[in-house]
């Protein structure tokens, strides 16, 4: 059986090109990765959160363009290698040094900048500024390709910033799910007795409560916040995976290699770690991807609620919230973007799993959406 799998698992690129619904899911999976590792480098907002406020062009149109005058804010003084500068704006992007007005003409005379302030459709507001005190490139022009949110942000760069989050709890609930998962469902599979029937017991207690009344209770217990939200989403998904590993565990511990490593003398740990664990794996591998699918939906969930990624970090699910209200206007793109991004991002790990499901032989019980 090991050895199945094994083989398997080798010749997994080539039977992942022969299932063209799973060379879909991974294509968008590996392009989301992509996205979320260069995300300040792709992003036309390239400021911390993708969180430059400009209110003057609030709740634009996708494709809206404008002008900007850069206003300098403040010089630093910070002094860091270019491999560090480097670094903290691949993470974090970059603070913005410049306020930035919008504008629909300007004009120099007499060392001053005479410009016509942008303050709503048809509404504009004389300006003016010595040149000596502007940058030697003043005037930028940006496009908002997918238009701007109420606060005049771009929705563009807040979708590309928002895949690192929806990426990163998706991860981390995996993470933790599997570990207490397997741990408790290989205890409860292995030794039966007592152990099960603890173990069940807080199975079906946890089973027992819907899954966003727990997530509240969690995240009401760590607070609000970025990691709050990734440890309170992996402890409410666990149960599946404890579930399923405890009736695997059962079914392998009758098979002869297992009662030949107990009369080896192999300790139960080895046995445990070396020959159930590996022969589990592949629905392991299937149940991850749907929790992984599921924990997107569930931060998107919250952080509509209120209770998730807090502001101003580019959440989809918060993004949702400041802009559903326009799907019934005239601009309904600035919530249904970040809606099309989930749905694209769990469909490719619905894809993936159900992939793994052929491929790995696992029964029907685990595949995703079957």
């Amino acid at each position: 059986m090991a050895a199945s799998i094994g083989k398997r698992i080798k010749n997994f690129g080539q039977l992942m090109l022969q299932h063209k619904s799973m060379s879909i899911g991974v294509t968008i999976i590996t392009i989301a990765l992509l996205i979320a590792i260069f995300a300040y480098v792709l992003a036309p907002d390239n400021s911390t959160n993708a969180n430059r406020m400009i209110p003057e062009i609030g709740s634009k149109p996708p494709g809206f363009s404008i002008q900007l005058l850069k206003l300098p804010l403040h010089k630093t003084n910070e002094k860091t290698s270019g491999f560090i500068n480097g670094l903290k704006f691949f993470l974090n992007g970059k603070t913005d040094r410049f306020n930035y007005i919008p504008i629909t003409a300007y004009t120099t005379r007499n060392g001053q900048l005479y410009a016509q302030k942008y303050v709503g459709d048809g509404v504009e507001q004389p300006i003016q500024f010595p040149l000596n005190q502007l940058p030697q490139q003043f005037i930028t022009k940006a496009t908002f390709y997918l238009g701007t949110d109420t606060f005049g942000r771009d929705i563009l760069s807040r979708l590309l910033i928002g895949t690192r989050i929806s990426l990163a709890v998706g991860l981390i609930a995996v993470v933790i799910s599997l570990t207490i998962g397997i741990l408790l469902g290989l205890m409860a599979g292995y030794f039966g007795g007592k152990t099960d029937a603890a173990i069940m017991w807080l199975i079906n207690v946890i089973w027992s409560i819907p899954t966003i009344l727990l997530v509240f209770a969690v995240t009401l217990v760590l607070g609000k916040g970025f990691w709050q939200v990734f440890i309170a989403v992996g402890l409410t998904m666990w149960v599946n995976v404890a579930r399923m590993v405890r009736g695997q565990t059962m079914a392998v511990k009758q098979l002869d290699y297992i009662t030949a490593a107990k009369v080896l003398g192999y300790s139960n740990s080895r046995i445990l770690l070396k020959h159930v664990l590996p022969n589990i794996a592949a629905p392991v591998m299937v149940i991850a991807a749907n929790n992984f699918a599921g924990a997107i939906v569930i931060e998107a969930g919250l952080s509509f609620l209120g209770i998730g990624i807090q502001p101003p970090q580019p959440s989809w699910g918060l993004m949702m919230k400041e802009n559903y209200n326009f799907i019934i206007t005239h601009q309904p793109a600035l919530a249904l973007a970040p809606g099309i991004a989930i749905m694209l991002l769990v469909v490719g790990f619905n894809l993936l799993g159900n992939g793994l499901s052929d491929i790995l032989n696992v029964p029907g019980s685990v595949r995703i959406g079957n």
